[in-house]
């Protein structure tokens, strides 16, 4: 008897039941304030995150009413949009623009990389100047470039006719217009990936740059393959955040064209197009349809950059 309690003792008494026993005892201790503290943060998760999704993923099966109300119409809503020829103009569109838009992502590495100089005055403010498009009103953003893109008295026309060129009429001529709504996306989003990126650039140590420069590496392949390397933590950060908010384009091409362009047909991003079936005509159905695609095609997208970060991202 006296063996066997010895026994029961030694198993009941391992480093893993002890760690489950003290983790038991302090989740008795700490009571109800973890829950106190997290609560309002899952609330607000729930109400204003998790339960539209799913709100919009029931009315996605639903068709309006004319005088409110919906009656349960099944897949047709999606069988519909994924025969809609303006689907996939929407989508084409918005592809262009984030691919256009992503092209800024070079150029922020290069710009944050010389603003990382060392000794460069003024560095500071020349990152609140990149940085002030990102966090401006888009209406306001908007309205001077439409005076820019103006095909009458627009800058930007005025400058090409000195070297003999005519400019269109930037904002209602079909593919210019998706090509102005771009530009601006990419001037309005640098200087976002310019802070990220020299926030990134501050961790790479010093010591690797002088290591490189001692084996006769000019500041170009100091560039190439130091700093490009050691970045790419935060170009997939950047490349992330920026392909998020590409897919949700609609304020700026909504302030910038306007409502009655006869352009936006085939300049309309995927979310115009949600708010035109939504809130023009009125089919909430079908708008949560386009929706759910939306947040699908999102999901999608991300987890794919997740898996083809492993390729390319240096994570030591």
């Amino acid at each position: 008897m006296t063996i066997k309690s010895e026994r029961v003792r030694s198993v009941s008494l391992t480093p893993a039941s002890l760690g489950r026993r003290r983790g038991g005892a302090a989740a008795r201790r700490d009571g109800i304030w973890p829950w106190l503290f997290v609560g309002p943060l899952l609330c607000g998760v729930g109400m204003f995150y998790i339960w539209p999704i799913l709100q919009t993923a029931f009315y996605s099966f639903t068709t309006s009413g004319v005088f409110g109300g919906f009656t349960w119409s099944g897949t047709a809503n999606y069988a519909e949009l994924f025969a809609d020829p303006k689907l996939y103009q929407a989508l084409a569109n918005t592809l262009v623009y984030t691919v256009i838009v992503l092209l800024g992502i070079p150029l922020a590495v290069w710009l944050a990389s010389l603003l990382n100089t060392p000794g460069l005055r003024f560095a500071a403010f020349y990152r609140v100047l990149f940085f002030l498009p990102y966090i401006a009103m888009p209406t306001a953003v908007a309205l001077v470039w439409r005076i820019i893109f103006n095909g009458d008295f627009g800058i930007l026309n005025h400058a090409l006719a000195l070297v003999g060129i005519k400019g269109p009429y930037w904002i209602s001529t079909p593919g210019f217009a998706l090509l102005a709504v771009s530009i601006v996306g990419l001037w309005s989003s640098i200087g976002f990936a310019i802070i990220i990126l020299s926030a990134g650039l501050k961790n790479i140590p010093v010591e690797l740059y002088e290591a490189a420069e001692l084996d006769g590496a000019s500041r170009s392949r100091q560039f190439r393959s130091v700093t490009v390397p050691l970045l790419t933590p935060s170009i997939f950060f950047v490349f992330i955040i920026t392909i998020i908010s590409s897919f949700q384009l609609f304020d700026l091409l909504y302030a910038l064209l306007g409502s009655k362009n006869p352009v936006l047909p085939q300049t309309m991003s995927l979310v115009f197009y949600f708010y035109s079936q939504g809130f023009v005509s009125n089919n909430k159905g079908y708008a949560a349809a386009i929706a759910m695609f939306i947040f699908v095609l999102i999901g999608l997208v991300t987890i794919w950059q997740f898996r083809l970060q492993r390729r390319w991202v240096r994570n030591d």
